[in-house]
């Protein structure tokens, strides 16, 4: 086994009774298929001319009316549609238990790579595309079940019943046997040279179909801004062009598959030939009988069945290889935010007003070499409220971040009272924080369920108190089922305020006592902007609060105001205070009144 498929292969583990199971049938199975041509050896070499039956199919002559030659015929007729029901029996119910079995391992792959994405950080999920990682979700992670079902399974069958062919034929007549076998050579030959073509192939196709599933989902995510800019035919055309693409890759793969397929066939066929000409010799020759020659042509078909189904399953280990290699990608990345070690104390989380939150030192850059903070250092103490402002790509944003444990800083640290947040258990850090967004992200389910989603056993009565706090209850009200309307996609049915309002709840339902909030208003009309700042003054009140703000009339608002500028903290002070030092944040100011 290679790495690959041991790391895939235990996600099987769980499955192992009906892997034993299974393994039972096949067994099973590989007997009734070496019983099958039987009846026909007995009727051509023993029923027809007349003579005994062997002693091992003596048995037989119990069964009554089986003394004449018409009864022996039609025992024997009815054994061969015994055989092949049981034998279909089997095939059927095997199948029906593979299906369940890839099922589970299938769903088992997909939560443990969906839990894997869930804990990794914006900066790791930044080579990846959204609809390319619903693709190694829901279908790459299909490869447990491609590689337990469609080659580990059928390569136990394919042995099981060769080997039943293999004893049985050697039985018959060992020299054609042997010459049976001179087969396997140039099939492993075939083999070898086109498993590693296949499955770079097939690795290309579902990289392309990963980039048509992603292209669909930006696309359609931003169908207003397409409609708006009539860039409709632009957008068919990526399409086209990827999808066009995506044709050529799977017809390469489908050749190289093809090749194979004709070159296994055509050797077994030479192979069959072959056997054919020189049994043929030996039945002139006395040495074996037509029924005999009949019976090992039929074994022959069976035998190389399992030979063709091994050559032939390189394709499906090709694809799960393939597959695995995109679900291994993810798994690989290991969390940049990891929890705390254990034993390490869980975090007490400070009541409200309470808990200096200290920014020591911090760097912090996306890519080597192109840092997006240098030497961070802020304190914000308990109770206050400090606005981070500065312009587009200083850092505010990532700084947001960096306080909600989204990321961890290169260097320096963030400490609450003196202790390293990175030394209490995410989860615990993560419930003291409640940040609003400037995109609310609003989930597809009901408006209570949004609201309640960090405090999901929140009470009704509890959900109301937010969304009156949040301004938010009112319009709630308006809405077809109130709090149990469903919003839609990104909560387009809503205006920008509504879901802002919606954010603001949700943070207050949390109760958090520290408040990350990340240009919440940045993107609302100066009407709506006051109805959120007055929601916004009732979630900061005793909370330790960091304020990321575009707009100015939202940052002075705050105790003391924090000016970025490439990354590095280059003004701090109250509004009064800037404003008289005539610095960075006085010209910005002024810009922004006279605008």
């Amino acid at each position: 086994m290679t790495s690959w498929t041991r790391r895939i292969a235990c996600y099987a583990r769980p499955e192992l009774g009906s892997l034993t199971a299974l393994s039972g049938l096949v067994l099973l199975g590989a007997g009734l298929s070496a019983l099958a041509p039987w009846p026909l050896k007995l009727i051509v070499d023993h029923v027809l001319p007349g003579k005994q039956l062997p002693a091992a199919a003596a048995w037989l002559e119990w069964l009554p009316g089986f003394a004449g030659p018409s009864g022996a015929l039609a025992w024997l007729a009815v054994g061969t549609i015994l055989v092949f029901l049981a034998n279909g029996g089997l095939s059927s119910l095997s199948r029906y238990l593979e299906a369940g079995l890839g099922a589970r391992m299938s769903y088992a792959l997909g939560e443990a790579l969906f839990a894997h994405l869930q804990r990794l950080s914006p900066r790791e999920l930044r080579p990846f595309r959204t609809g390319d990682l619903v693709r190694r979700v829901s279908v790459d992670s299909n490869c447990v079940r491609d590689l337990v079902t469609g080659v580990i399974a059928p390569t136990f069958n394919s042995v099981a019943v060769f080997a039943a062919m293999f004893l049985v034929m050697w039985h018959l007549d060992p020299a054609l046997t042997v010459v049976c076998l001179l087969v396997v050579i140039p099939l492993a030959i075939a083999i070898r040279v086109n498993q590693a073509r296949i499955a770079e192939r097939t690795y290309v196709q579902q990289e392309l179909e990963g980039r048509i599933m992603s292209l669909a989902e930006q696309s359609l995510g931003a169908l207003p801004v397409v409609q708006a800019f009539a860039q409709e035919a632009a957008e068919e055309g990526r399409f086209h062009a990827a999808s066009a693409e995506t044709i050529r890759a799977y017809l390469r793969t489908v050749a190289s598959q093809l090749r194979f397929r004709i070159s296994v066939s055509t050797t077994t066929t030479a192979a069959t030939a072959l056997i054919m000409g020189f049994g043929g010799w030996r039945v002139l020759e006395d040495e074996l009988t037509v029924g005999g020659l009949l019976v090992f042509l039929a074994y022959l078909a069976a035998l190389y069945g399992p030979l063709e189904t091994l050559s032939l399953l390189s394709e499906h280990y090709a694809a799960a290889a393939a597959r695995a290699r995109r679900v291994l990608e993810v798994l690989d990345r290991s969390p940049a935010v990891q929890d705390a070690p254990q034993g390490l104390p869980r975090l007490s989380v400070p009541r409200q007003g309470k808990g200096c939150l200290r920014i020591e030192g911090v760097c912090f850059g996306y890519e080597p070499g192109r840092p997006v903070l240098r030497e961070v250092t802020i304190e914000v103490r308990p109770g206050e409220t400090i606005a981070v402002i500065g312009l587009s790509g200083a850092g505010k944003s990532t700084l947001a971040c960096l306080i909600a444990r989204l990321l961890d800083p290169a260097e320096g640290c963030i400490r609450l009272d003196g202790t390293d947040i990175r030394s209490f258990p995410l989860v615990d850090w993560r419930k003291a924080v409640a940040v609003v967004f400037q995109e609310p992200f609003l989930l597809p389910v009901t408006v209570a369920q949004n609201i309640a989603f960090g405090r999901p056993d929140a009470r009704r009565r509890e959900i109301v108190a937010a969304a009156r706090a949040a301004g938010a209850h009112a319009f709630v009200r308006r809405l077809p089922r109130g709090y149990e309307t469903v919003i839609g996609e990104r909560g387009a049915d809503l205006s920008g305020g509504e879901r802002q309002r919606l954010a603001i709840a949700r943070a207050l339902l949390k109760d958090a006592p520290i408040v990350v909030l990340d240009e919440p208003t940045s993107a609302l009309d100066v009407a709506t902007e006051a109805q959120v700042l007055t929601a916004l003054n009732r979630l900061t009140a005793d909370r330790t609060t960091i304020l990321i703000a575009h707009r100015l009339s939202t940052a002075r608002r705050a105790d003391r105001i924090a000016v970025l500028d490439a990354g590095r903290i280059v003004e701090l002070g109250s509004h009064q205070k800037l404003l008289a030092a005539d610095g960075l944040y006085a010209r910005s100011y002024e810009l922004q009144a006279v605008g």
